[in-house]
C-alpha cells in the first residue's frame, strides 16, 4: 500500500506531456460548444461531456502508446512507415488547423484582455505574441509545461467555484447523463467531443514526451498522465462550465465573452468574474499549447531539432507566435470564429487517427496492440468520422461560400487518403495471410 501510494506521488511530480494536450483541449473552443449546448439545451448533453473526457483520454493514450513505442515523432514515423507524400499531407493537415486555431484563440485572448483591463484588444495582441516568442523560444518546453499544468488546475478551480454561486439543479442534472441527441443538437454535441479528440493533441504528444525524455519504461508514468489531466482535469472543466451554462444562461448566441459579462446581472459579480479570470486562463493555456504544435510536426519533416538547442526550431517557433498577433485584430463575433476552427479540426481528425491505428498495427511498433485498444481506436474513428460527415452534410445544407467549399475539398482530400489507406492494410493483411498458409518446400 505505501509503496503504491509512493509511485502514485511520484508519478505526480513527473507528469506533464499530456497537461499541455489539457492545456489545448481546455480552451475558448471547447467553452464556446460547452456553452451553447448548456444554453440551448439545458443538461440534456451532460452525458455528451461526461463522454468527451473518456474519449480524449482514448486518443491520447493510442497517441502516446504510438510516441513511447517508436520513441520518434508522428511525423518521421509517417514518413518511414508510408512515405513521404503522407507526411506532408499530415503536416498540411496539422499547421492548417492549428495556424486557423491560433488567430481565433488570440482573438479570444485579446478581447478577454480588453474587457478586463479597458486597454485596446490589438495592444494586448501585440503584448501576449511577444510574450508567447520570449517565453517559448527561450524557455521551450520546460516552461510551458509548468505553465499548462499551473494555469489548467487554476482553470479547474475558477470554473468549480463559480459552480457555489450558480443555482445548479442536481435532479436535472443527472437526467442529464441519459444519452439523447434533441433535435439540432448533432452540431453541438460535435463541437463537444470535438473539443477533446482533436489532430493537434494526437499529434503533438509524441513530441511532448520526447521533450520530456520519457521512453517504453515511463509506459505506466505516461498512462497516469492521461488520466489525471484528461480524465480528471479536463473531465472536470467541462463538467463545471457546462453546468453553469445549463444553470443559468438561456441565450445559444452568447460568445464565450459575453457569457461572463452575463453571469453579472444573473447570479451575481463573483460568479462573472470567476467566469471571466477563467476564460482568460484557458485561453493563455491553450494559446501557449497551439503554438509549439506547427514548428514541431514542420521541424520533424524538416530533420532540424524539435528543441530550442535547434536554433532553427527556436525560429519556427518565435514566428508562429508573433504570426498569432493579428488575430487580436479580426474582431466580430468570437463563437462563429470557433465553428471554424471546430470545422477544420473535425475535418482533419480522422486522418490522424486512422495513421495512427494504422501504424500501430504495423512493423513501426515493436509490441502488438491489444484487440480492446484496436476496438477504441476503431471506436474514436468511426465517431469523429460521424461528426465530420455531418458538420459537411449540414454546411452543403445552407449552401456552400468559398471557405466552406474549401473546408470540403480539404475533406475530399482526406478521406481519399483514408480509404488508400484502409486498402493498403488491407492488402498487407491479405499477403501476410498467404504468406503463412504457403506450405514448405
Amino acid at each position: 500500500m505505501m509503496a503504491s501510494l509512493a509511485r502514485l506521488r511520484g508519478y505526480a511530480d513527473e507528469m506533464g506531456p499530456s497537461w499541455v494536450a489539457g492545456a489545448i483541449a481546455a480552451g475558448p473552443a471547447t467553452m464556446a460548444s460547452l456553452i451553447t449546448g448548456g444554453a440551448t439545451y439545458g443538461y440534456d448533453l451532460l452525458w455528451v461531456v461526461v463522454l468527451s473526457a473518456f474519449a480524449g483520454a482514448l486518443a491520447q493514450y493510442l497517441a502516446m502508446r504510438l510516441g513511447l513505442l517508436t520513441e520518434s515523432g508522428i511525423v518521421s514515423v509517417v514518413e518511414d512507415h508510408l512515405g513521404e507524400w503522407w507526411a506532408w499531407l499530415l503536416v498540411a493537415d496539422v499547421v492548417l488547423v492549428a495556424g486557423v486555431a491560433q488567430l481565433v484563440i488570440m482573438n479570444t485572448l485579446a478581447s478577454v484582455s480588453a474587457t478586463i483591463t479597458q486597454t485596446d484588444a490589438w495592444i494586448w495582441g501585440a503584448v501576449w505574441a511577444v510574450a508567447l516568442a520570449l517565453g517559448l523560444a527561450g524557455r521551450g518546453y520546460g516552461l510551458l509545461e509548468t505553465a499548462a499544468k499551473l494555469l489548467v488546475a487554476a482553470v479547474v478551480v475558477a470554473f468549480v467555484a463559480s459552480l457555489f454561486v450558480v443555482p445548479v439543479e442536481p435532479g436535472a442534472a443527472v437526467t442529464g447523463l441519459v444519452p439523447s441527441l434533441p433535435g439540432g443538437s448533432a452540431l453541438v454535441a460535435a463541437g463537444i467531443l470535438g473539443g477533446a479528440v482533436h489532430i493537434s493533441l494526437i499529434t503533438m504528444h509524441s513530441y511532448t514526451m520526447r521533450a520530456k525524455g520519457w521512453t517504453d519504461r515511463e509506459y505506466g508514468l505516461a498512462t497516469f498522465d492521461i488520466g489525471a489531466s484528461m480524465l480528471v482535469a479536463f473531465g472536470i472543466y467541462s463538467v463545471a462550465i457546462f453546468l453553469v451554462a445549463a444553470s443559468v444562461l438561456s441565450d445559444p448566441n452568447l460568445t464565450t465573452v459575453g457569457a461572463a459579462q452575463a453571469l453579472g446581472p444573473l447570479v451575481g459579480e463573483n460568479a462573472r468574474w470567476l467566469f471571466l479570470l477563467g476564460l482568460g486562463g484557458a485561453a493563455v493555456s491553450t494559446l501557449g499549447g497551439n503554438t509549439i504544435v506547427p514548428p514541431f510536426v514542420l521541424a520533424d519533416k524538416l530533420g532540424w531539432g524539435t528543441t530550442v538547442e535547434d536554433p532553427r526550431y527556436r525560429g519556427l517557433l518565435a514566428a508562429v507566435a508573433l504570426l498569432s498577433a493579428p488575430g487580436a485584430m479580426i474582431g466580430g463575433q468570437v463563437i462563429g470564429q470557433l465553428v471554424l476552427v471546430l470545422a477544420l479540426g473535425t475535418v482533419g481528425t480522422p486522418f490522424a487517427i486512422a495513421l495512427v491505428v494504422y501504424l500501430l498495427n504495423s512493423p513501426a511498433v515493436s509490441r502488438p496492440t491489444a484487440t480492446v485498444t484496436n476496438i477504441g481506436g476503431l471506436a474514436l474513428l468511426s465517431v469523429s468520422g460521424a461528426l465530420a460527415a455531418n458538420f459537411l452534410r449540414e454546411q452543403i445544407a445552407v449552401g456552400l461560400s468559398p471557405l466552406s467549399g474549401a473546408v470540403l475539398a480539404f475533406a475530399v482530400v482526406l478521406t481519399l487518403a483514408m480509404l488508400v489507406l484502409l486498402a493498403k492494410y488491407a492488402r498487407e493483411q491479405f499477403q501476410k495471410g498467404e504468406t503463412a498458409v504457403e506450405p514448405a518446400d
